[in-house]
C-alpha cells in the first residue's frame, strides 16, 4: 500500500492580505475621487489633456476596484470547492489590471498623436496647480503600493507610477507654457510616458500569466532540485515531479518516490530529507508519496 503524506500548512497569509486589502482600498478611493475632480477642472480649464487623464483615471478606478474585490476574495479559507484556498484570485485581479494598463497606454498614445499636428491651447496656470495636487495624491498611492509584495500591488504600483510620471509631465509642460505657446509638449510627453509604461507592463503581465499556467517559479532550478533529491541514498527514482506557484509568493510541490521495501520503514526520514531540499523555495503545500513497485511509479508518470 503506498504511503502518502500531504502537508498543507498555511503561512500567516491572512494578516498580510488584510493590510494589502486596506492599502488597495485607500488607492481605490483616492482614484475615484480624483478622477471626478479631473472631469470638473478639465472642463473649467478647457484642457483636453486633463479630460483624457480623467477618463484614464476612471479606468484606473475600475481596475483598482476589481483588484480590491479579488484581493479581498483571495483571503477566504480553503474549502471543498477550492482546496488550495482563494489566493489565486488576487492573480486574476492583477491580470485584469494589467490589461487595463496596457490598453490605457495604447489609447493615450493614439489620442495624443493627432495633437502633435494640432496642439490645443490650455489654461496653463490651472494645469500647474492641479498637477502639483495630482503628484502628491498619486505619489502617496504609489508609495502605499510599493510596500506590498503581491502581484496585485505590483501592477497597481505601476498604475500609480504612470499617473505620477504623467502629472510630472503636465507640470513641466504647464510651466513652459506659462512663458511660450509650445502646446505640443503635452502630447509629446503623453506618448513618451505611454510607451514607457507599456514596456514596463508587458513583462509583468507575462510573469503573472505564467503563474496562471503553473510554470516553474522564477529562481527555481528544477534540474538541480531533481539531482539533489535523487542524491538521497534511499531514493531510487521518482515520477510526478511538479513544482508550481499558488499566487506568485507561496509555492507548491508534489512528487512520487521509488524506494526499496527495506527503506519504506524510513518513510518519515526520507520525506524530511526531501523537504529539507525545499526550504529555500517558500513551499507551503507539499505532497510526497512513496512507492516500492516500478509499476506503481509508472502509473504516476
Amino acid at each position: 500500500m503506498p504511503n502518502q503524506n500531504k502537508n498543507h500548512h498555511h503561512s500567516p497569509f491572512t494578516s498580510k492580505n488584510d493590510q494589502t486589502v486596506k492599502n488597495i482600498g485607500i488607492v481605490f478611493i483616492l482614484n475615484l475621487v480624483f478622477s471626478g475632480l479631473e472631469f470638473i477642472f478639465g472642463f473649467i480649464f478647457n484642457s483636453s489633456a486633463i479630460l483624457s487623464d480623467a477618463v484614464h483615471d476612471l479606468g484606473d478606478s475600475v481596475s483598482v476596484g476589481l483588484a480590491l474585490f479579488f484581493q479581498k476574495y483571495s483571503t477566504k479559507k480553503s474549502n471543498d470547492k477550492f482546496s488550495f484556498g482563494y489566493q489565486r484570485f488576487s492573480l486574476l485581479g492583477a491580470l485584469i489590471t494589467a490589461v487595463v494598463l496596457l490598453a490605457g497606454s495604447i489609447l493615450v498614445a493614439f489620442r495624443s498623436i493627432p495633437l502633435l499636428f494640432d496642439p490645443q491651447p490650455v489654461n496653463s496656470s490651472g494645469m500647474l496647480w492641479i498637477s502639483i495636487f495630482a503628484i502628491a495624491i498619486n505619489g502617496y498611492a504609489a508609495w502605499l503600493m510599493s510596500k506590498g509584495k503581491s502581484k496585485n500591488e505590483s501592477f497597481l504600483n505601476l498604475h500609480m507610477l504612470e499617473d505620477v510620471l504623467g502629472w510630472i509631465g503636465v507640470l513641466i509642460a504647464s510651466i513652459i507654457m506659462q512663458f511660450s505657446n509650445l502646446y505640443i509638449l503635452d502630447p509629446i510627453l503623453s506618448i513618451g510616458i505611454a510607451i514607457y509604461i507599456f514596456v514596463q507592463a508587458v513583462p509583468k503581465f507575462y510573469n503573472t500569466l505564467t503563474i496562471f499556467l503553473e510554470s516553474v517559479p522564477k529562481g527555481v532550478d528544477l534540474n538541480e532540485l531533481e539531482k539533489n533529491i535523487l542524491a538521497i541514498e534511499e531514493i531510487d527514482d521518482f515520477s510526478h515531479f511538479h513544482f508550481w506557484s499558488i499566487d506568485g509568493q507561496e509555492n507548491a510541490f508534489s512528487v512520487t518516490l521509488l524506494v526499496s521495501s527495506e527503506n519504506m520503514g524510513d518513510a518519515s526520514k526520507i520525506k524530511t530529507q526531501v523537504r529539507n531540499q525545499l526550504q529555500d523555495y517558500n513551499v507551503t503545500h507539499s505532497t510526497i508519496e512513496l512507492v516500492t513497485d516500478k509499476e506503481d511509479l509508472r502509473k504516476h508518470s
